[in-house]
């Protein structure tokens, strides 16, 4: 008989051919029975799901826009550093914790500490309330995408039903007057032609549905139930298409827009080091705020991925490799924005500076595609564009919905594990109702709520306690022996002292920076009513609240003295098979 090894995980146990009988040992047999776990069927789907949900739209125009208000080429300084100590060790965390564990969000947690168990039910609201607004953006993309099968674009002129007396078509025009209230081609497509956003009086009264919006909703949220229904085996295919197709585009978009008259005052502008910026926190704060959700942890989405991972997989590896391809991206996508950016400057007269103010959606959704419509070959560069921004967004759908359907799943094997299809679909109805607020004509104000609200502090807050809870009371000296176990060889001292203290540090630089700066939201040229504050912050507490809710309910209903209650709670709860090694450990014993 081969020796037992009583310290390996129960599913990694070497196979018993030929028992000696014990009448106190459990069956062999459940012990190596085959874990029916879903796995992924290659390596690469796992890495490609993991790039896909990591390079999302936030990497197109979050990250050149933060980059040129925060000292170009200098801001590089501050995000590498906050990279390398804060953003992938707890990347690389997560990704340990899926694949050791191999669990969802929510059960994982009995195997670390249960009284943190609320952490899961949080991510798993904060990722129901990004798929409320998130997906919707996708469909403003689909929108554009299904427009730009014309020879001419319907945001190059002023010619169209949508159109105002304010809409002013001056590129490359010198002899156009410009007012402050004039407004570009694109602009008013955007605002009026998609959002119909003229149509409604802000959050007090956001009108009817756009219908056009809920179809294109739709059909994005077919694709995702399609591509999630039946696992990751049907996701790690989809994922090879959406993963990789924003390169390919993001190379050709590079290529034209370097060519562009003009295009190296865009570089010059992004690039240009302004190192007085240096001395500025602001800059630290986005820096660390921007790697944070650059590479996302804390959605659940790492640890619903990983735990599809066979159990000796490098995650080392993955971790540097998947984080560093998402920087690059990052880094290399501020080219393509601005060089075009450039050549919008250069066409008007202006200074880049000028034509760069736009940030967020805008950026995507009026500048690029001003740009592209004066472009020879507009048509084309347009649908590309905007298939890229399709895939892009898809990725990150598929990663975030994963994470519930794999928490949830978990929890609650029983009743859902022969009815994955059904309960896919029965969250595709809910995230797909949820979103019918933003699909209103002043739904963009919607978007804009939930994205400050939903999805900024809470998730921030909810991933500083999963570092204090797996570094301080898991401990860190047995989560390194559990990430030797799978790879072979312990952490070094520096992701310790990175998951000990610099992490977590890290994280509540961002929290206290974000809740002391809370500038109040506007879009376009309306100013957000003070009672949505209030109301954000009830948002943003309807997903955080779980986490002492289920502190106190686990608490009151383990049995004994206080004491005796918290040394329970915060200790790993065995399950089954854990109770079955332990079994054997005690029959091998002589």
């Amino acid at each position: 008989m081969s020796e037992l090894n009583c310290t390996a995980p129960v599913d990694k146990l070497p196979k018993q051919e030929s028992p000696t009988p014990n009448n106190n040992a459990m069956p062999l047999s459940i012990i190596t029975q085959t874990d029916t776990r879903d796995k992924w069927s290659k390596k690469m789907d796992f890495l490609l799901s993991v790039i896909g949900f990591a390079v999302d739209l936030g990497n197109v125009w979050r990250f050149p826009y933060i980059c040129y208000q925060n000292g170009g080429g200098a801001f590089l300084i501050p995000y590498t550093i906050m990279a390398i100590f804060g953003g992938v060790p707890l990347f690389y965390m997560e990704l340990a914790l899926g694949q050791f564990h191999r669990m969802g969000a929510i059960p994982i947690w009995k195997r670390i500490c249960p009284i943190f168990k609320g952490i899961g039910f949080a991510i798993c609201i904060i990722a129901l309330y990004v798929s409320f607004y998130y997906n919707t953006i996708i469909a403003w993309a689909l929108f554009y995408f299904y427009s730009s099968f014309t020879e001419t674009l319907p945001w190059t002129n002023c010619d169209n039903p949508w159109n105002t007396p304010n809409c002013t078509n001056y590129f490359g025009k010198s002899n156009i007057t410009w007012s402050n209230y004039s407004k570009s081609p694109a602009e008013e497509f955007y605002t009026r032609k998609v959002l119909g956003i003229h149509e409604a009086d802000g959050l007090d009264d956001v009108g009817g549905l756009r219908w056009q919006l809920l179809f294109c909703l739709f059909i994005i949220f077919t694709i995702v139930y399609f591509s999630l229904w039946k696992g990751v085996k049907t996701s790690g295919k989809v994922v090879w298409v959406t993963a990789t197709l924003p390169y390919v585009v993001l190379l050709i978009l590079l290529i034209r827009g370097a060519t562009l008259p003009g295009a190296w005052r865009g570089i010059l502008f992004y690039l240009r080091p302004k190192w007085e910026k240096l001395t500025d926190t602001t800059v630290w704060v986005d820096a660390a705020a921007q790697i944070f959700f650059s590479l996302g942890p804390g959605f659940g989405v790492l640890l619903a991925l990983s735990s599809y991972n066979p159990f000796h997989n490098n995650c080392y590896r993955d971790a540097l490799i998947t984080s560093a391809v998402n920087c690059l991206t990052s880094f290399v996508s501020g080219f393509v924005i601005f060089t075009v950016l450039g050549y919008m400057a250069e066409m008007r007269g202006v200074e880049v500076e000028d034509v760069a103010k736009d940030k967020g959606p805008s950026l995507l959704f009026i500048t690029y595609p001003e740009a592209i419509a004066n472009m020879m070959g507009s048509t084309f560069f347009a649908i590309i564009f905007f298939l890229m921004m399709i895939t892009l967004g898809l990725d990150s759908t598929f990663g975030g919905l994963e994470a519930i359907i794999t928490a949830v799943m978990d929890e609650y094997p029983h009743i859902l594990s022969k009815r994955r299809e059904w309960f896919v679909l029965g969250l595709v109805i809910v995230c797909f109702t949820g979103s019918l607020s933003t699909l209103t004509h002043g739904g963009a104000y919607v978007v804009k709520l939930l994205e400050q609200y939903g999805a900024g502090c809470p998730i921030i807050a909810v991933v500083f306690l999963e570092a204090i809870a797996v570094s301080w009371f898991y401990g860190i000296q047995r989560f390194s022996n559990d990430v030797k176990s799978m790879l072979g060889f312990a952490p070094g001292i520096f992701w310790k002292i990175c998951w000990v203290a610099i992490s977590p540090a890290f994280l509540a630089f961002i929290i206290v920076s974000s809740l002391m700066n809370q500038p109040p939201l506007a879009l376009f040229d309306y100013q957000y009513p003070e009672w949505t504050t209030s109301v954000g912050f009830l948002i943003g507490a309807s997903s955080f609240i779980w986490i002492p809710v289920y502190m106190v309910y686990k608490l009151v209903w383990t049995p004994g003295s206080l004491k005796e209650r918290l040394a329970v709670c915060v200790r790993p709860e065995k399950t089954m098979r854990d109770q079955q090694l332990d079994s054997m450990c005690m029959a091998s014993e002589p």
